[in-house]
């Protein structure tokens, strides 16, 4: 599992430079500073599963996914930072001896930030002949579609356009037609590309009254795609009619990220900030056009989820041994534990991560609690790990295991791992979810 941090260092938090008079220069820009983790999951290991087996400095990482087919043989991890630039980094070694290493990076464009990224493979079946595409969207509102030469890998410019009058929050491709991109940005507008003719929009939807922060498309059904505001709503889309959602789930809070589950087709999971993280059960809306339910909400108190994934693990039985364990928040150099309980949730382990403010907002303090849809009410533990400065945030991305041979049908799966990551708090959850 990979995970990226954020942190928004202020000239004053910085140590003065001894030859400056005044001891701090207020023209000074703001450094965001980034940190990223590997770790390794074992299941067996009661004490401390989560293990952390690397850690790069960067800069601060607003968006980080798996590619979903191996590449060259190795898994690639593709990062978006604050300097601009999406990197890929290749999977290497065995056991507890894997590294991330850095192969290509791309600059996107001066004086912005890179704020999302999607891979063309999330449906995994890809043509042999179809090209490996990375969409990108980046702060002065623009949209990046690059080529990765997999021989390299290397990242290659296919075509740059202006998408949004503000930040371009998200961009996403369709899965099932990959010339198709999505893209959602902070003047509230949903808009559809063709990227063969890229800077014309083949649709604008004004349906999110505020910024769209997530998209995904879904990789099970073709025409289904997920959407997430600020205005804390989450609509599901047909894309053969983009006039009106069929779906509009509230969420409670602004919606950050979006990713449908790996096996299951109805499972969707919402990242919500201040009003923690969501399973909404969507099978009815895709179906039969009826309401969605929620499987899972949970918040956390003084926390603003802002990463969520699921695991690609396959569980029969996941062990029932792992004691409560978390981390403490402590700066950059420390680190502590502690036992913990997280109210009626079982902590099972915490992780190190660090994070830092959104771009521009305060959001206020959430409150516990753990809801089921119309089923019984089903176990929710969380794996977790705490480190940090204050005003920071967090990306999580789990790891693919592209070896697993599991068709969606054989994936019954009755326990499923997730990773959740937040501000405030500086916390890096991983979650066991036992469901029936």
């Amino acid at each position: 599992m990979a995970c990226g941090t954020y942190q928004l260092q202020k000239p004053e938090d910085r140590p003065s430079d001894p030859e400056s008079k005044s001891g701090l220069d207020v023209d000074e820009p703001q450094v965001r500073l980034g940190r990223l983790y590997l770790y390794s999951f074992n299941e067996d290991s009661s004490a401390c599963p989560l293990l952390e087996i690397q850690r790069r400095e960067t800069s601060a990482i607003l968006d980080m996914k798996w590619c979903h087919i191996p590449v060259a043989g190795h898994a690639l991890l593709g990062v978006a930072d604050a300097g601009g630039s999406i990197e890929l980094l290749r999977l290497v070694g065995s056991e507890n001896a894997y590294t991330l290493q850095p192969v290509s990076s791309f600059a996107l464009e001066k004086q912005c930030l890179a704020l999302s990224l999607d891979w063309s493979t999330r449906k995994t079946e890809r043509a042999s002949d179809q090209p490996l595409k990375i969409i990108s969207s980046d702060s002065k509102g623009q949209l990046h579609l690059l080529k990765v030469n997999e021989a390299g890998p290397a990242l290659q410019e296919v075509a740059t356009w202006h998408a949004h009058h503000f930040e371009a929050w998200i961009a996403a491709f369709n899965y099932w037609q990959t010339e198709i991109v999505y893209s959602g940005g902070d003047d509230a507008l949903l808009k559809g590309w063709d990227t063969r003719t890229p800077g014309t929009s083949v649709f604008t939807s004004k349906r999110h009254s505020m910024g769209v922060c997530s998209i995904q498309s879904s990789p099970h059904r073709e025409n289904i795609l997920a959407t997430g505001s600020y205005d804390e709503h989450v609509l599901l889309w047909d894309t053969r009619s983009m006039k009106q959602p069929f779906a509009d789930m509230p969420t409670q809070g602004g919606v950050w990220r979006l990713k449908w589950h790996p096996f299951h087709h109805h499972l969707l999971l919402a990242a919500c900030m201040h009003s923690g993280f969501k399973i909404f059960n969507c099978q009815k809306a895709i179906e039969k056009q009826e309401a969605c339910t929620v499987s899972v909400s949970h918040t956390l108190p003084s926390s603003l989820v802002y990463g969520a994934d699921w695991s690609w693990l396959y569980f029969g039985n996941l062990s029932q041994t792992h004691q409560p364990c978390c981390l403490e928040a402590f700066p950059y150099s420390n680190l502590g534990a502690k036992a913990s309980q997280l109210y009626n949730l079982k902590a099972v382990h915490q992780s190190p991560a660090a994070c830092s403010p959104h771009l521009a907002e305060d959001e206020e303090e959430c409150h516990s609690k753990l809801e089921s849809g119309s089923g019984p009410k089903t176990p929710l533990h969380p794996l977790t790990e705490d480190m940090m400065k204050s005003g920071s945030w967090c990306r999580a991305a789990g790891h693919k295991g592209w070896d697993c041979d599991l068709s969606l049908e054989a994936a019954s799966l009755d326990i499923d791992l997730l990773a959740t990551c937040s501000f405030y708090d500086h916390v890096l959850h991983l979650w066991k979810w036992e469901s029936s």
